[in-house]
């Protein structure tokens, strides 16, 4: 699981989500960009880097790096990197400080004896996601975190409750489209024997929030106005057959569809939701329809 790129989408989105790791903040955490620099003679780079703001005056630059699986030579990398990128930029900042998120202590380079002074000091920071605590009582930035390391049979119910609170806390419409995004993502690397679609039904996703249903529109739209009418009106046809069926099948059933079950209904191709129609009549139980589903 390539949990280092969703952890650099998350404070890319949000760079102030490092410091909610953090005791101490600087003042204009706000302002921090998140960013990755080069350091050249010799060359590398480092992905995982927090830039102060350009006022004139010298910031801090905050190092990250994001660790899941043991490496016996992370601190001298992350030392050496950090020393000689602050070296070569002296001019442009008046202090620098690393952060470390592991899992969980188990994953730390062993030998670390040489740098006890560095991770002893207030400039070097580890943060072990399993001792954070509740991931329901973590802000949503810190819980997506969180979320990554959970296990198979527990990271489901705490996904659905992450993409709750984005629905009930006073979160701005793009940031909750990212979470929901986010979320999404995590849990596809984790179920990679699933498909989108099927993950998104198991996170009872209403299927207009979801990235597939928005690319299937964005790209139906994009092909209408190079193909004509004709792929405007087959998508309305689509979405005309899907309320038809759903509301014939909450009248069949005599129940409200789950939110998963809709979601699987609707991402049924023109073809089968006809064929779903002729064959829902003979449905008495919801049992019915869940085999008719399995068997498409």
């Amino acid at each position: 699981m390539r949990r280092d790129s969703i952890f650099y989408r998350l404070f890319q989105q949000s760079p102030a989500l490092l410091f909610e790791l953090l005791s101490s903040l600087p003042d204009n955490a706000a302002d921090y960009r998140f960013d990755s620099v080069a350091v050249k003679e010799p060359k590398f780079e480092i992905d995982g880097v927090f830039l102060p703001p350009d006022t004139g005056n010298p910031g801090v630059v905050y190092f990250c790096e994001v660790q899941f699986q043991k490496d016996e030579r992370l601190y001298e990398r992350l030392f050496g990197e950090a020393f000689l990128y602050f070296y070569r930029n002296r001019d442009r900042y008046s202090d620098w400080q690393a952060v470390v998120i592991y899992p969980a202590r188990s994953v730390e380079q062993s030998q670390s004896y040489p740098y006890r002074s560095l991770l002893g000091s207030d400039q070097v920071h580890r943060v072990y996601l399993n001792e954070l605590g509740e991931i329901r009582q973590l802000p949503v930035g810190v819980a997506l975190m969180v979320l990554t390391t959970l296990q198979t049979d527990q990271a489901p119910a705490e996904a659905r409750h992450l993409l709750a609170r984005s629905q009930q806390e006073e979160i701005d419409p793009k940031a909750r489209r990212s979470i929901i995004e986010l979320v999404t993502t995590i849990m596809v690397y984790k179920f990679a024997q699933l498909s989108r679609i099927e993950v998104e039904a198991m996170l009872g996703l209403n299927l207009k929030e979801t990235k597939v249903y928005q690319d299937a529109r964005a790209e139906g739209k994009a092909e209408g106005k190079a193909e004509g009418k004709a792929e405007g009106k087959a998508e309305g046809r689509q979405d005309e057959a899907i309320n038809l069926i759903l509301k014939q099948l909450t009248r069949r059933l005599k129940q409200e569809l789950s939110e998963a079950l809709r979601v699987q209904v609707a991402a049924l191709p023109l073809p089968l939701l006809e064929e779903l129609g002729e064959s829902l009549v003979d449905f008495e139980q919801l049992a019915d329809l869940l085999t008719w589903l399995d068997q498409h």
